[in-house]
């Protein structure tokens, strides 16, 4: 882990702030020769399909055509559901 003091920081913020989007890592910030905090990257965002890409790993094969099943019924549903679907706001 870096360590930077409180006056680095200030003046050298937006530098800390792109290596550590760049690299990951940790920074601490000391003052008076004493930690006062640390600065960490924050993790990786993630949309779903990243989120679930190692999913089927780990599920027995009969989930599969079980998830299938109730997306196709719910998409039905859904159908269904949007053509009695009515703006609870119109007058």
């Amino acid at each position: 882990m870096k360590t930077i003091t409180a006056t680095e920081l200030a003046r050298n913020l937006s530098r800390v702030l792109d290596r550590l989007a760049t690299e990951g890592g940790e920074v601490a910030v000391e003052r008076n020769s004493r930690t006062v905090a640390r600065l960490m990257s924050a993790p990786a965002e993630q949309n779903a399909l990243e989120a679930m890409a190692d999913l089927y790993r780990t599920l027995p094969e009969s989930a599969a055509s079980d998830w299938e099943t109730d997306i196709r019924r719910n998409r039905l549903k859904a159908a269904t559901l949007e053509k009695g679907l009515r703006d609870p706001w119109a007058s």
